[in-house]
């Protein structure tokens, strides 16, 4: 038990460090969107490329905001019933989610996400528009690199059921809903 409570933790770590860095992109985007607001109505200066960044920014935040929810537990979730069940159920529940449909979406989602960035970056796709971002190729490559993190979050997910399992955690009940501990 003790080295599944290492790689629950490892992997509990690499989910929190999405969710450091999706916090990190949505104040830069945030920054870029005041500056694009000032730069428009206060200079008349409009920048593709910066209006750009901010969907760049916003992707990032979205796609790797996706393993921080899945680890807290934040992700939609039906609750009438689950709310009800008690912990080993649950944790049956998460397992079997984790197992069957998170890691196989994930492995889904990075086959073809990795064909999409491949073939963006073997045209050399860049912005269609004068003086936008030239290189698409590194935000779609996102897209694989998030596959890789959701399944490292399906598996906390299901490392974590096996501690519930044990006795050894239980899952937090907040005010709103239910977390992982």
């Amino acid at each position: 038990m003790q080295w599944i409570i290492k790689v629950d933790e490892g992997l509990a770590r690499v989910s929190m460090v999405c969710g450091w860095v999706a916090c990190v992109a949505m104040l830069l985007m945030a920054g870029n969107v005041f500056y694009d607001v000032i730069a428009r109505y206060a200079f008349n200066e409009v920048s593709i490329g910066m209006q750009e960044m901010e969907w760049h920014l916003y992707s990032i935040v979205f796609l790797l905001g996706i393993p921080y929810a899945l680890r807290t537990d934040g992700h939609v979730r039906v609750d009438v019933l689950y709310s009800q069940w008690s912990d080993k159920t649950k944790a049956w529940i998460n397992l079997a989610g984790a197992l069957f449909f998170v890691v196989p979406f994930a492995w889904l989602i990075g086959i073809y996400g990795y064909d999409f960035a491949l073939d963006s970056y073997t045209m050399g796709e860049g912005s269609g528009d004068p003086g936008g971002l030239p290189q698409r190729w590194i935000i779609k490559s996102v897209i694989p690199l998030t596959a890789f993190f959701i399944a490292i979050a399906g598996l906390n997910m299901a490392t974590f059921a096996l501690r519930v399992m044990s006795g050894e955690k239980q899952y937090d009940v907040e005010e709103g809903g239910e977390g992982l501990a």
